[in-house]
């Protein structure tokens, strides 16, 4: 198994549409279907983007060896909001929307979650 079986491994695990998953890490579903297909090894320059989306490690994606899932070090990264939560909320209804235009309104989405996460975490550290 290389790194392109377990990146495939665990993107079919976690996404039902492999376009999900393009749409996750900002590319598309035909560059991501070239990667499973091994017409393109061009996943490298996505690595940070596809070890964060499918909560992996580098070390498992790159050479099998550690764990498969990464560990939350924090609590704030316990309760990070992840671009799979933002886009599940969104996606039913969304499919006349442009490429451009859901990026636009998953960087709003992200945005003002993150904005809320900090509200409530102001407020309970305030009490």
């Amino acid at each position: 198994m290389d790194i392109v079986d377990r990146i495939f491994n665990l993107v079919d695990a976690q996404y039902k549409e492999q376009r999900d998953f393009a749409a996750a890490i900002g590319t598309t579903p035909s560059m991501v279907s070239q990667w499973r297909r091994r017409k393109s090894a061009s996943y490298s320059k996505y690595l940070p983007q596809i070890i964060e989306t499918l909560n992996t490690t580098s070390e498992y994606l790159l050479t099998g060896d550690g764990p498969k899932t990464k560990v939350p070090t924090s609590k704030a990264e316990t309760d990070a909001v992840k671009p799979e939560h933002i886009r599940a909320a969104f996606f039913e209804g969304a499919e006349d929307l442009s490429k451009e235009e859901l990026d636009m309104l998953w960087d709003d989405a992200r945005a003002y979650m993150q904005y809320k996460l900090e509200q409530r975490r102001k407020q309970k550290h305030d009490k």
